[in-house]
């Protein structure tokens, strides 16, 4: 029996095959965790605690790792709002979200990094995006170089000029 994912690129059912079928590795963007979750927050969770299932139903050994995004802008605005550390908003928010995931009854990621575990890392990839000209500086921002990159909306399946057309016009507060 063989997996078949659908893939969003070709916008087609194709024969999953791992980059090493003995450890595949499964990436997931997490919370950003300033607030309790809902449903919008717990829907990705399911639906990659399902993929994991199958994974791991497929293959001898599944890596499965989920970060938490505990720095951000919203982050900072509701630690502000609330008049409390940011490191005491998020980590009691890291805790509530790991209480009502277990009530779903996911299963917990191999790994859980957390981005304040990484900044040295981030700061350093930024300034190397920015060396190549595949990002820029504005207003105390770092924005991606659109035209960097050629096949950039080829995934969404628009096109450059209509994402353009649609961005936001002022950079981030």
């Amino acid at each position: 029996m063989t997996l078949h994912l659908y893939n969003s690129l070709g916008r087609t059912k194709s024969k999953f095959v791992p980059l090493n079928s003995s450890d595949v590795k499964v990436y997931v963007c997490g919370p950003t965790v300033y607030s309790d979750i809902h449903i919008g927050n717990a829907r990705p969770i399911i639906v990659f605690d399902v993929l994991f299932r199958l994974l791991r139903y497929f293959f001898p050994h599944v890596t499965y790792v989920r970060n938490i995004t505990d720095v951000d802008d919203k982050i900072l605005a509701r630690a502000k709002e609330l008049g409390e550390p940011i490191d005491v908003l998020t980590a009691r928010t890291v805790h509530q979200f790991h209480q009502d995931i277990g009530q779903l009854g996911a299963l917990e990621p191999d790994f859980e990094p957390r981005a304040t575990q990484h900044i040295s890392q981030m700061v350093q990839m930024i300034m190397q995006l920015v060396d190549r000209g595949f990002a820029y500086v504005a207003e105390q921002h770092v924005l991606f170089h659109v035209p960097s990159a050629p096949d950039y909306g080829l995934l969404s399946g628009r096109s450059r000029d209509e994402m353009i057309a649609g961005a936001r016009v002022e950079p981030a507060p």
